[in-house]
């Protein structure tokens, strides 16, 4: 998902990026997509890792699933990610990991909401009946020729 997103986005800079003239946008958005998209890729499957390994440990250790679990770890992988560059850098990425994920768990959460109400669950079914007791056979039964 990175490298696809990332050479989307290097594309497109490297075309505008460019010097005018079609063979030289196109080669620039070639050489931007070659350079910059692997690194962006590599990026954000370091991200994904991180932040699915803490998701699941959480899963684990709390024994739910919940928003919670991927807010956490949000905040958790941008703090461990930011951890090079020192403890105000950790706080300000756990802050935008944290609320990056409420903000997307809360999207979820709208839109299971709203689809839910656009398709209403139909009438209940009422419980079965007990069977009634098998009537006995008009001809008669195996014990009359015993």
């Amino acid at each position: 998902m990175g490298a696809i997103g990332g050479g989307i986005f290097q594309a497109v800079k490297g075309f505008r990026n460019a010097p005018s003239g079609m063979s030289h946008r196109m080669r620039g958005s070639m050489t931007a997509i070659k350079t910059r998209a692997p690194q962006l890729g590599g990026s954000f499957a370091v991200w994904g890792g991180l932040f699915s390994m803490i998701d699941c440990g959480l899963v684990k250790v709390r024994g739910k699933e919940d928003p919670w679990n991927s807010i956490t770890s949000g905040a958790m992988t941008g703090a461990i990610l930011a951890a090079r560059n020192g403890p105000v850098a950790m706080v300000g990425s756990a802050a935008m990991g944290g609320i990056l994920l409420a903000l997307i768990e809360g999207a979820g959460i709208l839109l299971t909401r709203f689809a839910s109400s656009q398709f209403p669950t139909g009438p209940q079914f009422a419980e079965e009946p007990a069977p009634s007791p098998m009537p006995s056979p008009s001809f008669g039964d195996y014990r009359q020729y015993q």
